[in-house]
């Protein structure tokens, strides 16, 4: 059992038992005041959590990674969304001395060449910007759906996770594609245009790729590795 300040995943679970995603929300917010961050995407998931956050006023800090290599729809998703809710999300961006030994060494398309390349490169651009974004933090928020991958079947709505010692609260953990599309249209929820194209999982432009009908979800993400790969870090077990 992981304990972290007197509770423990157990004791979590409990506390959110039959409370709505926005109603578990607010009271992660109060028993973790101001630690609780919301690490969005932009993608239709992350847009759904960043709604009930700012549309219900709650006190959870959200934060976006810019890696550098985004589509333009995801920018202009990004001005939408402020634009929305009258906001400004946080954006934090990788180091640049890391961007530049990287492009100067290998090349701007090193992720192409092997996994470790592309690993390394997912490090310097989103993994290493999360761990400085998480830091004091005790209640990571995050839009990962168990029918995303296989990965991410097991998950609990309430996890440990050992590398950042924080507890990770997956609000729509058991919601299927469907219900997110039907909240955004009927919240009127910005999103990225790209989704309306065959993009279900949107990443880095030159990483990412519309999936075919009767494809994984993920198989649009580094589509060139195998099946079992499919993970930048972030969300490791």
């Amino acid at each position: 059992m992981i304990a972290s300040e007197n509770f423990t995943v157990e004791s979590l679970l409990q506390a959110i038992e039959g409370k709505s995603e926005v109603e578990a929300l607010r009271t992660l917010t109060e028993l973790f005041p101001g630690q609780v961050s919301f690490s969005s995407s932009l993608g239709y998931e992350d847009q759904v959590i960043t709604d009930m956050i700012l549309a219900n006023s709650l006190p959870v800090r959200i934060f976006t990674l810019d890696t550098g290599r985004l589509f333009e729809e995801t920018y202009k998703t990004l001005q939408r969304t402020n634009k929305r809710y009258d906001t400004r999300l946080e954006v934090v961006f990788p180091k640049h001395e890391a961007i530049e030994n990287l492009l100067n060494g290998k090349g701007p398309y090193s992720f192409y060449e092997s996994v470790e390349n592309r690993k390394e490169c997912c490090f310097i651009r989103k993994v290493e910007p999360l761990n400085r974004a998480l830091e004091g933090v005790k209640i990571w928020v995050t839009g990962i759906r168990a029918s995303q991958s296989g990965n991410r079947q097991t998950m609990a709505p309430i996890e440990w996770d050992e590398a950042h010692q924080l507890f990770k609260f997956h609000p729509i953990i058991d919601w299927e594609f469907g219900q997110v599309k039907e909240y955004v249209k009927g919240n009127n929820v910005p999103y990225n245009p790209l989704h309306e194209k065959g993009f279900v999982s949107i990443g880095c432009a030159p990483c990412t790729r519309a999936i075919q009908e009767g494809e994984d979800f993920r198989a649009g993400r580094w589509w060139w590795e195998d099946e079992s790969k499919k993970e930048c870090g972030l969300h490791a077990r």
